[in-house]
Parts: C-alpha cells; sequence; structure tokens
C-alpha cells in the first residue's frame, strides 16, 4: 500500500479517518501493518502491501 493512500482512505464502517501502524515498509510502499479508525476503533490490516478493508462480520 503507499502512503499517499491516506489521503483518500477512511473506515468502511463509519467513515471516520484511519491511523496508519508500519511494521514493514519497503521504499515504495508499505507491506505490513495496519489501519486503525480512531472513532469507532475497528483495525484493518494490511498484508504483503493489499490493505485488508473488509468490514468484520
Amino acid at each position: 500500500m503507499r502512503r499517499n493512500l491516506m489521503e483518500i482512505l477512511c473506515c468502511p464502517v463509519c467513515k471516520g479517518d484511519l491511523e496508519l501502524r508500519v511494521i514493514e515498509e519497503t521504499e515504495a510502499e508499505i507491506m505490513e501493518g495496519g489501519l486503525l479508525c480512531g472513532h469507532c476503533g475497528v483495525e484493518y490490516g494490511i498484508h504483503d502491501g493489499i490493505p485488508d478493508l473488509l468490514p468484520k462480520t
């Protein structure tokens, strides 16, 4: 996931702002980490550079 995506991403559940948590990063993108919604507290994983923004059921 590229850092500049943070400008357009929001929580799919409540539309709140997401906080980026980086575990592993290359020069071009974030490979492992998470996106945490500060409003509703849901966390979405980033694995192999792909953010998983599907709401948890």
